[in-house]
């Protein structure tokens, strides 16, 4: 198995790698700082599969990369990670470009004609940037039955490969049912869904809810 590198120590990146861990993957999760409590806690507790570092730590031990950081540092986050070190990689980006100035429900500092997705890929040109579980909350990431139901999850990127890899790690969290909607261009899309899963949640009181495309 790939060794996965982990960008974010937030409940997303340790739910996915909890996740990889019980998978049978090693992951190194990375912080901006090599000492961070919060990673070096995650790591203690997940056994001799997990360690953390820097984010250029986690860049360069993982084969595979996920992004799980707050969609405003991304980008800064990336460009610490070191550029050299994404190179010919997978990387999936989970990030969403939420903007909370003006309080709750958040609106999206980039959409309709550019998304986060490609700014991601247009840092890091010689990386595979694949978008996709941005769109429903972390433990449904990594379990869709939570969502009670068979849900279908989205993904995109420039890369046929590189969605066909990210699609085996997909099914391995369970989902069955997926869609590829083209090149990263369509993470213009996915990032909009954001706000509609937001309006669901507010009006049910319930996070655990995904889409289903009926066809």
């Amino acid at each position: 198995m790939k060794k996965i590198g982990i960008l974010g120590t937030g409940m997303v990146g340790q739910t996915i790698g909890k996740k990889l861990i019980s998978l049978g993957y090693e992951v190194k999760m990375g912080s901006r700082t090599a000492n961070n409590e919060k990673a070096a806690k995650w790591a203690a507790e997940m056994g001799s599969k997990a360690g953390h570092g820097t984010f250029g730590d986690a860049a360069l031990a993982g084969e595979i990369i996920f992004l799980c950081t707050k969609g405003e540092a991304t980008i800064d986050i990336v460009k610490l990670g070191g550029v050299a070190n994404f190179e010919g990689k997978v990387v999936i980006d989970v990030s969403n470009p939420l903007d909370f100035s003006k309080g709750m429900p958040p609106s999206l500092f980039v959409c309709n004609n550019d998304s986060l997705g490609e700014r991601v890929q247009h840092t890091i040109p010689g990386a595979k940037v694949v978008k996709t579980l941005n769109i429903v909350n972390c433990e449904v990431m990594v379990n869709p039955a939570k969502s009670g139901g068979k849900a279908t999850m989205f993904l995109c990127g420039n890369d046929a490969a590189a969605k066909k890899e990210t699609g085996e790690i997909l099914k391995q969290f369970g989902w069955d049912d997926q869609l590829d909607l083209g090149d990263i261009t369509s993470s213009r899309a996915l990032e909009m869904m954001l706000p509609v899963w937001l309006r669901i949640y507010m009006s049910t009181n319930n996070g655990y809810v995904a889409f289903k495309v009926v066809r």
